[in-house]
């Protein structure tokens, strides 16, 4: 920290400078603004879309954008902004709900190998360094598969997918509290394992897990949109942006529109969730300080 920050940041709370830190990181503060504003979207579409996403019309098959369809319709005359829109939601909810069940699958798990240890971590160990083996979206793929063609199956095989990631950090940050003298105390005064790790360690590691699980939420929309792409995840004619690309790549030549839209939503939502993952990494990092 500079000597010219130090008087103004003195007196002020860890949270109020990890604020502060973060607001001064434009780019993460734009991508901020991007997933509130896809948020919002999502979750004002049916307000906010002006036709039904499953409406056909036989006489407005591939229109241009124009002023009575802004991103103009698709092979079967449906309105394009209204499918982006709803399409919204099933990746933001593919990507919120898969991360947040790799959370409580694989926080506690990699808490119980760090601080138990022994034969219980060589296990979890391993079966984590198993998976880790498989690229992403591969695994995502073959689990999404194996469960069947649903929204719902793929948002859980991308969160056993991801669950691995959150196991290795969890476990990485429960071996080196164990070895800190505030946590040998607890110990010593009697604390038992699971109290340890809630109450002890767990407060001291979600700063690294809250900015895995921003980056980590950008992967998932993009397995979500892969397997959705491969008809595995949402199923038509419910919208999804993975779909739409899917159905979009027959007409490419004479109607680009129908990729453009669905694939500049992606690019921007995962952009954003990257950013702000990049602003929470420098904002909780108390080592660093954006002057």
């Amino acid at each position: 920290m500079s000597a010219t920050a130090s008087p103004a940041l003195r007196g002020e709370s860890p949270l109020r400078r990890a604020v502060a830190r973060f607001l001064r990181h434009r780019l993460a503060v734009f991508g901020l603004a991007v997933i509130v504003l896809f948020v919002a979207a999502a979750v004002a579409a049916p307000l906010l879309a002006p036709f039904d996403p499953l409406a056909t019309s036989w006489t407005a098959i591939r229109k241009a954008p124009s002023a009575a369809h802004w991103f103009g319709t698709d092979e079967n005359g449906r309105d394009v902004l209204s499918r982006v829109l709803y399409g919204a939601r099933a990746s933001m909810l593919a990507g919120v709900v898969s991360v947040l069940v790799a959370l409580v699958i694989g926080v506690p798990v990699g808490l119980l190998a760090g601080l138990a240890g022994g034969w219980t971590d060589t296990v979890i160990s391993r079966i984590a360094d198993a998976m880790l083996s498989v690229p992403f979206l591969i695994l995502a793929i073959a689990l999404a598969a194996f469960l069947g063609p649903a929204l719902e199956n793929a948002m859980l095989a991308i969160a056993i997918t991801a669950a691995p990631v959150f196991v290795r950090l969890a476990r990485g940050m429960a071996m080196e509290a164990r070895a800190t003298d505030w946590v040998e105390a607890a110990r010593a005064l009697g604390n038992p394992p699971w109290r340890l790790g809630l109450v002890h360690v767990l407060p001291n590691i979600i700063p690294p897990l809250l900015v895995q699980a921003t980056l980590a939420i950008a992967e998932a929309i993009i397995a979500e949109a892969s397997l959705s792409f491969l008809g595995l995840g949402q199923q038509p004619p419910a919208p999804s942006w993975g779909s739409m690309l899917n159905a979009a790549q027959r007409f490419l030549t004479q109607a680009p529109w129908l990729a453009i839209f669905p694939g500049l939503a992606i690019f921007l939502v995962v952009l954003a969730f990257n950013l702000v993952g990049d602003g929470l990494r420098d904002a909780l990092d108390p080592r660093s300080d954006r002057t």
